[in-house]
């Protein structure tokens, strides 16, 4: 994506994995009790990492959002993505003009929905759309990110 959200990428829902069973009631998390879940995961993702990619990853502003905004949307980010990277990648964050610095957002409504309300396939999510999100600051595709199965 370009524009004005510069090297921004995305992580969306793969329909493949996604099931909906349709007699399946889904549990609703409250914004606050989601959010203290993802911000717990990102920090226990942060400390795992080694340590000079934790020392710069720990720089790097994560936002938790419901879902993207009309404006995102408008712009061509899917309803369903997961988590989304924008900004200049850090190779090229001292010589990038973009308005935006650069940070992680994560949409923790579309992730509780893609673990169809299990705390424990949410906290995975949170895990793998940080690094795959983080993957893309550090300047990989999607086929590098593919290829350490953070698809």
């Amino acid at each position: 994506m370009g524009g004005r959200f510069g090297g921004g990428s995305t992580r969306r829902c793969n329909p493949r994995e996604f099931v909906t069973r349709p007699n399946e009631v889904t549990m609703r998390l409250d914004w606050q009790k989601l959010h203290a879940l993802a911000r717990e995961e990102v920090q226990t993702t942060l400390a795992a990492l080694p340590a000079p990619l934790r020392e710069r990853a720990q720089v790097l502003p994560v936002t938790f959002e419901r879902h993207p905004n009309a404006a995102l949307r408008r712009d061509g980010i899917e309803p369903d993505t997961l988590g989304l990277f924008v900004g200049p990648e850090f190779a090229d964050e001292e010589t990038a003009a973009l308005p935006l610095p650069p940070q992680i957002i994560l949409y923790l409504e579309n992730i509780w929905d893609l673990a169809e309300a299990d705390e424990e396939v949410f906290r995975d999510e949170v895990h793998t759309t940080y690094l795959h999100e983080l993957g893309h600051y550090l300047g990989l595709n999607e086929d590098d990110l593919f290829d350490r199965g953070l698809e």
